[in-house]
C-alpha cells in the first residue's frame, strides 16, 4: 500500500464493486426488512418481488444522500457512528443479561459439521469465507482519497485502525452470540429467515423488544449503503477518467454545480436495481452473480499486493509514500498473499460435498467468464486507450 498510485491498479474486483457490492448490501437490507415484518406479523409470507422493491427503495435512499444531500453526508456518518457505539453495547448487554447462556465448555470445545463434510477442519475451511466477508472492503476509503486531506497518511492509518477496532468488536459480539444462541436448529429454522432476529426474540421474549434491537442492525446496514454507493461511484468515475471502461467520457463527467459524479452514481443505482430483478426469477442466479463481489475483491488484493512483493523482491524503487511498513513490508505482503490465495480458492467451494443444482456454487463459472471478458476488452481496446492513473492537483484560482 505504499504510494497512493499503487492503490489505483485495475483489478476486476473494483469494477465488479461498482455494481455487486452495493447491490449485495441493498438486497440484504431489503430482506432484513422482510424479516422484521415476519417478526411482527407471523402471517406475512415474503415474496421475491417484495424483496426486490425494498432493495430498489434502499438503493434510491442511498442515491439521495449521495446527490442532493451529499454535503450532509459527513455529518450523517458521524451521527451514525455515535448511534452504532451505543447500539452495539446496548445489544451486547441485553443479550448477556436476558439470554439463557450456554456452558463455556460447549461454546469453546464443541463443534458441529453442519455441511456434512465429514471433517471439522474441512467444514471450518469452507465456512471461513462467511467470516471473512465483514472484513473485506477496508480499502473502500482509498476510493475517496481525492476528497481527503493528507490522504497518503490518513487513509492507510484509518484502514488499519478500522480493521482492528471492528475486528475486536466483532470478536466480542461473536462470543456473546455463541453463548446466547440457544438451540441451533430452532434458530436456523426461524420464519424470519435471519437467526439473529430469532436470538433477539428468544432473549427478550418480546417481539417489540426484539424488533427494537433488530431495527438497529438493519438501520446500520442501510446507512452503510451510503458509503458503498459513494465508493462504488467514485471508483467507476476514476476508471472512466483513465479511459478504462466503455463510455468513459460520460461516466467521468461531473455536471456544473455538482461536486459529485452524477452519471456514475445513477449508473450504480441502475445496475443495482436491474440485478435485484433477477431475484424475482431465480435466487440461485442472483446469489451466483452477487458472490462475485467476494472473489473479485480477493483477486484484487492478490494482484495489488503481488505487485508490491515483486518490486520488493527485485529491489525496484517504490513510489514516495507517507506510510511505510518498513523492514516488515515483504514479510507482511507474502503472508497476506498466502492467506488471500487460500481464501480465494475456498470461496469457490460449494456449501456441501454433494450439492444439488440449487446449492452448487456457480461463482467459478461466472468469475471465469467475467475475467476472460475483461482480459479480452483490455487487449482489444484497453491497451490503445487506457492512460493509467491520472493525477489531479487542485489549484487556487488566481
Amino acid at each position: 500500500m505504499e504510494g497512493s498510485d499503487n492503490w489505483r491498479a485495475i483489478p476486476l474486483g473494483f469494477r465488479i464493486r461498482a455494481a455487486s457490492i452495493p447491490k449485495v448490501h441493498q438486497l440484504l437490507d431489503g430482506m432484513d426488512i422482510q424479516g422484521l415484518i415476519v417478526l411482527n406479523y407471523p402471517g406475512y409470507v415474503p415474496q421475491p418481488w417484495h424483496g426486490t422493491l425494498l432493495t430498489i427503495a434502499v438503493a434510491a435512499f442511498s442515491v439521495l444522500f449521495n446527490t442532493v444531500l451529499a454535503r450532509k453526508l459527513p455529518l450523517i456518518k458521524a451521527l451514525v457512528l455515535i448511534i452504532r457505539i451505543f447500539g452495539f453495547f446496548g445489544i451486547l448487554v441485553t443479550l448477556w443479561v436476558l439470554s439463557p447462556r450456554a456452558e463455556p465448555k460447549a461454546v469453546f470445545t464443541e463443534f458441529f459439521d453442519g455441511g456434512g463434510w465429514g471433517s471439522l477442519g474441512g467444514s471450518a475451511l469452507v465456512g471461513i469465507t462467511a467470516g471473512i466477508l465483514p472484513l473485506l472492503g477496508a480499502d473502500a476509503a482509498v476510493h475517496m482519497s481525492e476528497e481527503v486531506r493528507n490522504a497518503g497518511r490518513t487513509l492507510p492509518r484509518s484502514m488499519i485502525i478500522t480493521t482492528v477496532i471492528n475486528g475486536g468488536l466483532e470478536w466480542f459480539m461473536m462470543i456473546t452470540y455463541c453463548f446466547c444462541i440457544g438451540d441451533l436448529f430452532e434458530v436456523f429454522e426461524t420464519p424470519t429467515g435471519y437467526p439473529f432476529m430469532q436470538v433477539f426474540l428468544n432473549s427478550t421474549q418480546s417481539a417489540s423488544s426484539a424488533t427494537a434491537m433488530a431495527v438497529f442492525v438493519v438501520a446500520m446496514a442501510i446507512f452503510s449503503n451510503l458509503t458503498m454507493v459513494a465508493i462504488a461511484s467514485r471508483q467507476l468515475f476514476a476508471f472512466a477518467r483513465d479511459n478504462a471502461v466503455p463510455l468513459s467520457p460520460w461516466f467521468a463527467k461531473v455536471p456544473a454545480g455538482w461536486d459529485v459524479p452524477l452519471n456514475a452514481i445513477f449508473t450504480t443505482f441502475l445496475i443495482s436495481s436491474l440485478l435485484s430483478l433477477i431475484n424475482i426469477g431465480s435466487a440461485v442466479a442472483l446469489n451466483s452473480i452477487t458472490s462475485l463481489a467476494t472473489t473479485s475483491l480477493l483477486s484484487s488484493y492478490i494482484c495489488s499486493i503481488g505487485c508490491m512483493i515483486w518490486r520488493r523482491w527485485t529491489n525496484s524503487p517504490l513510489l514516495p509514500s507517507k506510510f511505510r511498513l518498513g523492514r516488515w513490508g515483504l514479510t507482511i505482503n507474502v503472508a497476506s498473499v498466502v492467506f488471500l490465495v487460500a481464501i480465494f480458492v475456498l470461496a469457490f467451494m460449494p456449501p456441501t460435498p454433494k450439492p444439488t443444482l440449487d446449492l452448487m456454487n456457480w461463482n467459478i463459472l461466472i468469475y471465469s467468464v467475467i475475467a476472460l471478458f475483461s482480459l479480452a476488452y483490455y487487449l482489444v481496446r484497453g491497451t490503445h486507450q487506457y492512460e493509467g492513473p491520472v493525477a489531479y492537483v487542485r489549484t487556487l484560482a488566481q
